[in-house]
């Protein structure tokens, strides 16, 4: 069957036209040509398709039989055609994004608020996980980008671009107001109740890592899944948050907690967009990463 397509195709049109020589416009072929395909697939198909009208042709039964179940299969390849064509101007289709909360909200969110109202018709799947388990997801193709927080191992096959500068900071409530606008030593974290995020998070890798280097070994008394709760743990005094300082950006300028001041500077990390070079990207999220890309290099 497969060696007679276009049989099959020249049968369509004459049939859904009645005419063979609409048929022949359509296809763009000689009238001549159609009839001789028809003729074909008859001698094929061992039985009579058509017959001669006064205005054109007309399905014998056993062609209306052969034309119900040809007219689905063209049918659904005209509207995969279609659905093709809506995918690459961006009026359909489906992207699938990892980030974490801390990139979702601080860096990626507008990014997809603009990108909604431009192509309201694209799905996006947001996996919120941390940066480990959002680079494995990348690795294994269940996602098509993501949106992750430096440091994390170098991967063969990844791609990763800074996006945004960020920082981390501790941060305390009126229970230690002793240490507001004094100079710390690191190893002063030692002495106090630290709130830190989990283990398997990049932030808390970064900072575990730096005070390492400056020999100091930070043993939290409260570690928590969300930055969100740390700020929360921290205005109940409960200890001094680690954190980045976006998340406490309002509670800072409100005086209800404040920054401790370190005699070492806590070196700045970045947000990068992580793509694996391996995986063909959808036009939805080729779109995507090209407005992110664009608004850096305007920045």
């Amino acid at each position: 069957m497969t060696n007679n397509l276009e049989y099959y195709k020249v049968f369509y049109y004459a049939a859904k036209l009645g005419s063979l020589t609409m048929a022949a416009e359509m296809l763009s072929i000689s009238q001549p040509a159609v009839s001789q395909s028809l003729k074909q697939l008859e001698s094929l198909i061992g039985a009579k398709l058509f017959v001669r009208v006064s205005k054109g042709v007309k399905l014998t039964a056993e062609g209306a039989l052969l034309y119900s179940y040809v007219a689905k299969g063209y049918e659904q390849i005209e509207l995969g055609e279609k659905k093709v064509a809506q995918m690459l101007n961006l009026e359909l289709g489906e992207m699938r994004i990892g980030a974490s909360d801390m990139t979702l909200r601080f860096f990626l969110l507008p990014y997809l608020e603009k990108f909604h109202e431009q192509y309201p018709g694209i799905k996006v799947t947001v996996t919120n996980a941390p940066t480990p388990e959002t680079l494995y997801y990348l690795q294994e193709g269940k996602i098509d980008f993501g949106v992750v927080s430096t440091p994390f191992e170098a991967v063969s096959g990844i791609q990763a671009v800074q996006v945004k500068e960020i920082e981390d900071i501790f941060i305390a409530g009126r229970k230690f107001i002793q240490y507001k606008n004094k100079t710390l030593d690191l190893k002063d974290l030692e002495t106090l109740p630290i709130i830190s995020l989990e283990k398997k998070t990049s932030t808390r890798s970064y900072m575990d890592s730096f005070l390492e280097k400056n020999g100091v070994v930070m043993n939290p008394e409260f570690e928590l899944a969300t930055s969100d709760m740390i700020v929360q743990f921290t205005l109940r005094n409960l200890g001094v948050g680690s954190i980045m300082k976006e998340f406490a950006a309002e509670h800072l300028e409100s005086g209800k907690i404040f920054a401790l001041r370190f005699n070492k500077i806590i070196p700045k990390r970045h947000f990068c967009v992580v793509t694996d070079t391996g995986n063909l990207l959808s036009a939805a999220a080729r779109n995507l990463l090209q407005m992110i890309c664009s608004d850096k290099e305007d920045k």
